[in-house]
Order: C-alpha cells, then sequence, then structure tokens
C-alpha cells in the first residue's frame, strides 16, 4: 500500500498510531497544536510515555517514513486522533473534533479517507463532522469517504493491542469502510467488524460504560464490606471463580481518558433513559472524597496533631505517566479540604505538576503520618518498607488499591489498611 497519511493528533493514541503505520511503511505526517510535543518528536524525543514507543519513534523518523509539524499535510488518508474531554457541566467537549476537522478542509481531495479515531458521542461524524467536511465541496461517500474506527488499546500495552485486538469500522457507506478495513489491514490482526459509524460510535462508549457500572458495583461492595466485617477483595475474587461473574475491582475513584469520561457522552444524549449510567458515574466520582475521608478518619482514630499524608501515585492507572481525569488528584483536593498537610510522589510522573509533588520518596515520607497508595505502580508493590519507616512520624498506611504486601509492611512497624476490607482492619 502506497497510500500517505495525515495523523492529526499526536497524544496517546495518534503518535503510536502514526508511528506503527510509517514502520509498516506507509508515509505518514504528523500534526499537532502543540509545539512543544512536535519539537521534542522530531527530535526523536518523547512527550509521553509508552512501552516500546522510543525505539519505534527512532525507526520511523530514520527512515523518512515519519514526518512532523504544526499543521496538516495533503494526503490520501486522514486521521483524526485528538481529545474529546467533558466540560465542568459533564457535556461532551466536542470543539477539538470540529477543529481538527475544519483543519484538513483545505488539504482534502477527491479519492480521500477521513476517519475519526477519538471516542466521541454518538452521531458526532454525522451532527459534528459531516457539515464540515461538506465544506470541501466534495460528494461525501463518492468523492469523499468518511468513516469511525474507535481506539480500543490501554496505555502501556498499546503496540500489542493494536495489532492484536479486534477493530470497529463504522462507514458512512459500504465504500468508507471497505477503505478503512484496507487499511488497518496493514498491521491488525485482530478480526475488523464493519458497521456503521453510528454504531462504532455507540460500541466504543458502550465498552467504556460497561466497565463503568461494573466498577461502581465494585465500589458500593467495599462500602459495604466496611460496614460489615468483610474484606471485599476477598470476596470478589471468590465471587470471580464462578464462571458467569466478572467483577471488577473497587479503588479511590476512576480515571483516564475513555471510562471516566465516555459514560456521561450517554448521559447527555438520553439524561432521562441513562439513570444507571448516571448513578454509577455518581458513585464513582464519589469515591475520591470517600478515600480521603477515611484517610482523615484513620488519623482521627489515633488523635495524631497536624497529621501529615504522603500520597503515593498520580497517574490514573499502574506503570504508565498518564494523569487525565486521575482520581488521585481529586483525592489530593479532598485531603487538603480537610486541612491534612499533604506530600505526594510518583516515579512516572517526572515533572513536578504541583506544589506539593516531590521526585524523592524519601522526601514525600519523612515526617508523615500516614501514606496513602492510590495508583498500583509496580515500584510501589516492590517497595521494602523496612527502609524508609523510621523516616515517618506515624507507622500508617492506607492501600486503597490492595497492592502491597501486608505482612512485609506489618513487619516493617505498619499498620495497614485497605480500603473495603473491615475484616483485617
Amino acid at each position: 500500500m502506497s497510500k500517505k497519511l495525515c495523523v492529526i493528533g499526536l497524544g496517546y493514541i495518534g503518535l503510536p498510531t502514526a508511528v506503527m503505520f510509517a514502520n509498516h511503511g506507509l508515509k505518514v505526517h504528523g500534526m499537532d497544536v502543540n509545539e512543544k510535543a512536535v519539537s521534542m518528536i522530531a527530535n526523536k524525543q518523547l512527550h509521553i510515555e509508552e512501552n516500546g514507543l522510543q525505539e519505534r519513534l527512532i525507526q520511523a523518523i530514520d527512515s523518512g517514513n515519519l514526518t512532523v509539524s504544526t499543521s496538516p499535510e495533503k494526503a490520501d488518508v486522514f486521521i483524526i486522533a485528538v481529545p474529546s474531554p467533558i466540560n465542568p457541566d459533564k457535556t461532551a467537549n466536542l470543539e477539538y473534533v470540529r477543529s481538527a476537522t475544519r483543519s484538513i478542509v483545505p488539504f482534502v481531495e477527491k479519492g480521500n479517507l477521513v476517519i475519526l479515531e477519538s471516542t466521541v458521542p454518538p452521531r458526532t461524524v454525522e451532527d459534528i463532522m459531516i457539515p464540515v467536511l461538506k465544506e470541501t465541496g466534495l460528494e461525501l461517500g463518492k468523492d469523499l469517504f468518511i468513516s469511525h474506527s474507535p481506539e480500543r488499546v490501554i496505555p502501556g500495552r498499546v503496540f500489542v493491542e493494536l495489532v492484536q485486538n479486534d477493530r470497529i469500522v463504522g462507514g458512512i457507506n459500504e465504500e468508507s469502510s471497505r477503505l478503512t478495513v484496507e487499511l488497518y489491514k496493514t498491521f491488525v490482526q485482530g478480526e475488523i467488524h464493519v458497521t456503521d459509524a453510528t454504531t462504532a460510535e455507540m460500541v466504543k462508549v458502550i465498552e467504556n460504560t460497561y466497565r463503568d457500572v461494573n466498577i461502581a458495583f465494585a465500589n458500593e461492595l467495599a462500602k459495604i464490606s466496611e460496614k460489615i466485617g468483610v474484606n471485599v477483595w476477598e470476596a470478589i475474587k471468590l465471587a470471580n471463580h464462578h464462571p458467569r461473574v466478572n467483577i471488577h475491582l473497587p479503588g479511590p475513584g476512576v480515571g483516564g481518558h475513555c471510562i471516566a469520561v465516555d459514560p456521561w457522552f450517554m448521559v447527555e444524549l438520553q439524561p432521562n433513559l441513562a439513570k444507571m449510567i448516571h448513578l454509577a458515574r455518581t458513585t464513582n466520582d464519589s469515591m475520591p472524597e470517600y478515600t480521603a475521608q477515611k484517610a482523615k478518619n484513620i488519623l482521627d482514630a489515633k488523635g495524631i496533631q497536624h497529621p501529615r499524608v504522603a500520597a503515593f501515585g498520580l497517574a490514573f492507572k499502574a506503570n504508565i505517566d498518564d494523569m487525565r481525569e486521575s482520581p488521585s488528584m481529586e483525592v489530593i483536593h479532598h485531603i487538603k479540604e480537610r486541612g491534612l498537610d499533604l506530600s505526594a510522589y510518583d516515579p512516572h510522573i517526572k515533572e513536578n505538576k504541583f506544589e506539593q509533588q516531590t521526585q524523592s520518596l524519601d522526601e514525600a515520607v519523612t515526617h508523615s503520618d500516614l501514606i496513602i497508595v492510590l495508583t498500583e505502580h509496580q515500584s510501589f508493590k516492590d517497595l521494602d518498607p523496612a527502609t524508609f519507616a523510621d523516616k515517618m512520624r506515624t507507622k500508617l498506611v492506607l492501600d486503597a488499591k490492595n497492592c502491597l504486601n501486608r505482612q512485609l509492611w506489618e513487619q516493617a512497624g505498619f499498620e495497614v489498611f485497605t480500603l473495603g476490607d473491615s475484616k483485617n482492619n
């Protein structure tokens, strides 16, 4: 395939996608409005963390197949992979999609294919993209082809899942879908399922909403377990031995650019019908405050004066540097709101994002009374608490992810509390 691609948006999805196509022999031009990110990529430096991305980026640029700039170029295929966040009122912010679509209008020519990869509310292609692309003067579905093929990868495993995961392709007509399937067959080994654009949009939102509802159920179970002498982690593990049960795990909240965002798309579209979805979102959004209050309750019960909390983990999931919609930041907000002193540490976040953050674990724990683990980074699991226990003023730890070796921490003199566990606390 000798097609040239132009990828709009070089973030957590756009950059790996651009690199993947370039390393499969296609000419790819990547565009992003972030000048610093573009400059770093051009110099073979990463502005995001992703396993395997560094070596693949070097290969793509050195081969001459990948170029980057802050403006689009003419191409055969345009892939839009820009953010689709929510506004403070929980409505979808589609300005990035609209702006990205508008940016390619001067470059689109007859026979081109435009693919939206961003996760968006159903009808975004129909209601946002198509009106803009009509400005090209080309007949849509005949001279210009459009489809939606949502990303379905998880940070940390992007390159594995880009290849292995099944893909959904929803074109505005049969030819749009056919051209999109042909393109992704460049590297996709999973099955490619074809539908219409709006159904493809709905599928991706369904996938993330299902997980959000499941996690909300687990969080409710955690709260109940804390009242009745049960360890919710043990109970869920045992329940999941049933062949038709797959309960997710509780935690201090739900983060990331998908699960914490996409269910709101459904609520906005049909607020009178999406009642369970809305309740699940509200439940998960309440967990950071619940976790912060649990931390305060532990400190209050010990009668500690002017307590200091060390928050471990700022990323929304393990072993990555992605802080988008991270519940850790909400937990920290509620801890500070309760008047507690605080330090925060995350080995994956190399640049301090706020005043209380430190790049030193020792600095985070020194004179602290309670460590609260908010992200299950492998480095936290591997910690030997005996190496820093004496730096603590009070040896308390609240494990909100159930990821620590309880026996090891207790041997180091810590009193261990776990979210959702009143059996062992």
